[in-house]
């Protein structure tokens, strides 16, 4: 007797991606982020910058293909912050980054990423994103938005009260609106015609090849202070973003460090600054409108459009956009991190550990690196009864 069979289950599809007002307004999230360090970078170093724009805009298409997901990358904000300091040359920078991206692959390949990932509590991963969030209101607040005198606070003031009416709004995403009135303010009493034109013009990445010395003096330089920050707040943090904002996608942080080391073992080669994932690039994202990897397809093509087109005289053309503007985009990335602190709010050895976490991590030198240790020994002996919070 046959009997009758019941069809397979569908097989998962992909998720697509959108390009839609909301994904444009979503990739303008994390922009008060990364132009600042990428400037400093070309800047302090002399890099080529249609290598550092080309390949930064690259990572960012490959990021958002990759994951179809608001996943950015971001410049290497301890890496950047050194070299900007010490105004280390190229050679320097590429044999860091492959350093940094050898690391983060040996990590990632032998599993011991996952191992550190059970290690550390969710309580001290909200620390690091909640000290990243003062870092960035702090940037915001006192480099950003008073930049241009009293227009500049003009500025910032009408950008806030557009998002804050808007913010969340679907139908009329804020971003959008803030970046066109910046763009606007930009036009009317900065733009230097002069300028703007000798910056136009076809540019390709250089190829290089790190040499043994720059890699082991970048290592010692740049990536060690960077490793901690990068486990962190690119792997840990940013992995527990992806499961608060898309629970369904069972993103690991395998995964996360695999493509931070793929990008790094790419990039030096091309004359790219090192990049990583993080996580207030993907809650900037999220927090103005992106729901798929689309806002981080566009965001890459402006950049791949500015490396390849407009990377002559980046640096003073790119000036023309008011700091104030962008303030108020980094100001509200900053403010959507805090308020992940919620979900641990309810239990207060949790909020205490990661309240610490985030005052080690915004006010130490080696913040990151002292707030995660501290945070999870702290965390650890609270549970054994160690340390006790009184009554």
């Amino acid at each position: 007797m046959l009997t009758q069979t019941q069809p397979a289950p569908p097989a998962p599809t992909r998720p697509s991606l959108r390009f839609d007002r909301n994904e444009l307004a979503g990739a303008f999230g994390d922009l008060g982020t990364d132009l600042p360090l990428l400037i400093g970078v070309i800047a302090a170093s002399g890099v080529d910058s249609a290598g550092v724009l080309i390949m930064f805009g690259l990572m960012q298409v490959f990021s958002g293909l990759w994951y179809r997901m608001p996943m950015p990358v971001q410049p290497l904000k301890a890496f950047a912050a050194l070299v900007i300091a010490q105004k280390l040359p190229g050679r320097i920078i590429f044999g860091g980054g492959l350093a940094i991206g050898v690391s983060m692959f040996f990590l990632s390949v032998t599993g011991l990423i996952d191992a550190l990932a059970r290690l550390v509590p969710k309580a001290v991963v909200r620390g690091i994103q909640f000290g990243l969030a003062m870092q960035l209101a702090t940037l915001a607040l006192t480099k950003y938005v008073g930049a241009d005198g009293a227009a500049g606070y003009a500025l910032a003031a009408a950008a806030f009260v557009v998002t804050v009416v808007l913010f969340g709004n679907r139908r009329w995403p804020a971003a959008l609106l803030v970046i066109a009135l910046g763009v606007a303010y930009a036009l009317v009493f900065k733009l230097d015609l002069a300028t703007a034109q000798k910056a136009i013009g076809l540019h390709l990445p250089a190829w290089h090849l790190p040499q043994t010395p720059d890699i082991l003096t970048g290592a010692l330089l740049l990536a060690l202070p960077q490793i901690p920050l990068s486990l962190g707040n690119s792997v840990l943090a940013t992995r527990q973003v992806a499961h608060d904002l898309f629970p369904e996608r069972q993103l690991t942080t395998r995964k996360i460090s695999f493509t931070y080391a793929l990008m790094n073992l790419v990039n030096p080669f091309l004359g790219g600054f090192p990049v990583c994932h993080g996580s207030g690039g993907m809650v900037g994202h999220y927090a103005f409108g992106a729901r798929t990897g689309g806002s981080v397809v566009i965001y890459g093509g402006l950049f791949l459009t500015m490396g390849l087109f407009f990377s002559q005289g980046f640096a003073e053309v790119v000036q023309i956009f008011p700091l104030p503007v962008l303030g108020v985009l980094l100001l509200f990335e900053a403010l959507s991190l805090a308020t992940l602190l919620r979900d641990i709010s309810a239990e207060r050895s949790d909020l205490l550990v990661a309240l610490l976490v985030g005052l080690l991590c915004a006010g130490l030198p080696y913040g990151y690196l002292v707030g995660l240790v501290v945070g999870t020994a702290v965390y650890y002996a609270m549970q054994r009864g160690w340390v006790g919070l009184g009554k």
